[in-house]
């Protein structure tokens, strides 16, 4: 099969030819090019974005039924990153998981998932109706972080629930760390089971051999890729890869048609079709620049007093099985403050703001688009910082254990669309919840819809509280009740 030209923007380019053709606008939407546009936002963002802002019609061709230029752009995108078909998603890589679970299961269908998922995918087993079995991730505990399931874990799950008619995995975590990919990929399908990857922050890594091995190359059966991180694609736009061998691509079509906007941004989509083509024609060059950029801060910063950043040793421990360089996590523990104290520094006294922070850590996402300038002031900032925190003789606080998963007693559909009633936080033990708690970032549950509330759960909320970390998932925006399911014929059955 003849290989794509992978220097051409097909979308972009029928969005500029639109542009220079001087088309007079008789379509939404109603700014008509910026004319419209409030001036104070014109005068800041320009006529030349606002400009390829359209809607839907032949020459730009339409998302729902591509026969042009976005067919052709999600073809070279497919063929760029391993897959047999690609998607553009402009409702963010959370979009993309929801219908990559409704692409494959059904009702009651059993769903096998790390605990430390995002939220968006217990949302596509909330609406696909599907039942989770959760796995335990490995926790690193010396800095508080979950790393990833290993195959042993994953093969335990399959042999405890050899009807469970897929599972789904991390690939790369939040902070970087990849399991054994290629192996669990076999086990998964010597169970006759689908492989679907959360691989939301690994974009990049196909383009560089430096980096883990990415879902598809792997041996995925389909995979969700935040192409805005790491990779120059704007917020909310991402990618959803597919194999063809296990999954039905027509169905991943009507699902995504299903979810998606009728009214998508061009905007978004283009900014799609340029990132793949910088990443397949400049991609390993790009990113050995911010490989040697993030390594060249993770070696400073272990060289600045009471902080810690790791790197390559963390790997052969269990569930890191590979690294990707590019996630600096600070480790702010022995400087005795928080992660998110640590944050507010760097945020309020230097204007830096990192992507997330923890109880113990702040987490600094190197991309293509960073340089060394930027990174030295950031280790300016560290060493300041150290210089006025750091004691020797400093208490090092001890790690906050994660709750114990809880009994799942309803499906998390049933529990989410069940009667309800508000509970104070304290005097919701022993209920069964029909809602989440997470701390944000990253969005990892302690609590799903359909779970027994138990105290545990409580005493870690109130220190994460307590640490000034941002706790959510409840319709109380303080956290201090949550709903529970007031379904009498349920209660009934379990008292």
């Amino acid at each position: 099969m003849k290989k794509l030209d992978q220097t051409q923007t097909p979308l972009f380019d029928a969005l500029m030819e639109y542009v220079n053709n001087n088309t007079i606008p008789f379509h939404v939407p109603g700014h008509k090019k910026g004319v419209g546009m409030a001036k104070k936002f014109l005068d800041f963002v320009g006529k030349n974005v606002l400009s390829m802002d359209v809607t839907v019609f032949q020459q730009v061709d339409s998302l729902h039924k591509p026969t042009g230029p976005i067919k052709y752009a999600q073809e070279l995108a497919a063929e760029a990153f391993g897959a047999d078909a690609t998607f553009f998603s402009i409702h963010g890589t959370s979009g993309a998981i929801q219908a990559m679970i409704l692409s494959v299961m059904g009702e009651e269908e059993k769903i096998i998932v790390p605990r430390n998922i995002h939220k968006s995918v217990t949302s596509g087993i909330i609406l696909s109706g599907a039942i989770p079995v959760y796995m335990q991730p490995e926790i690193d505990k010396n800095i508080g972080v979950a790393l990833n399931v290993t195959p042993e874990t994953v093969e335990r799950a399959l042999r405890e629930h050899p009807d469970a008619k897929a599972v789904l995995i991390i690939n790369p975590t939040y902070y970087g760390v990849s399991t054994d990919i290629v192996k669990i990929a076999e086990i998964v399908h010597d169970y006759g089971a689908i492989l679907m990857v959360d691989e939301a922050h690994g974009p990049h890594l196909k383009f560089n051999e430096k980096l883990p091995i990415s879902a598809m190359e792997a041996g995925a059966d389909i995979c969700a890729q935040s192409t805005h991180k790491i990779i120059g694609s704007m917020t909310q736009s991402s990618m959803l890869h597919v194999k063809g061998d296990r999954i039905d691509i027509n169905r991943v079509k009507q699902v995504m048609s299903l979810l998606q906007t009728t009214s998508p941004s061009y905007i978004l989509l283009a900014s799609l079709d340029v990132a793949r083509m910088q990443m397949a024609t400049e991609g390993r060059e790009l990113l050995d620049k911010t490989i040697e950029l993030a390594e060249y801060a993770r070696k400073e910063i272990n060289n600045i007093k009471g902080l810690y950043c790791f790197g390559e040793e963390i790997v052969g421990r269990d569930g890191a099985y590979d690294f990707d360089p590019t996630k600096v996590t600070i480790t702010a523990k022995g400087l005795g403050i928080s992660g998110h104290q640590l944050e507010r520094i760097l945020a309020e006294r230097y204007y830096i703001q990192p992507e997330l922070s923890d109880m113990y850590n702040v987490l600094c996402v190197f991309s293509i688009g960073d340089t060394k300038e930027k990174v030295d002031y950031l280790l300016r900032a560290l060493r300041e910082i150290s210089d006025e925190l750091y004691n020797e003789n400093i208490e090092i606080a001890k790690p906050i254990d994660i709750p114990e998963i809880p009994e799942q007693v309803v499906s998390p559909r049933y529990a989410f669309g069940s009667s309800t009633v508000a509970l104070p936080l304290r005097e919701s033990v022993g209920q069964i919840s029909a809602e989440f708690l997470m701390a944000y970032p990253p969005g990892i549950p302690v609590l799903c819809p359909g779970e027994r509330i138990t105290l545990e759960i409580i005493e870690y909320v109130d220190k994460m509280k307590e640490a000034n970390l941002s706790i959510q998932g409840t319709e109380d925006p303080e956290v201090n009740y949550i709903k529970v399911v007031n379904d009498r014929q349920v209660l009934n059955v379990i008292a």
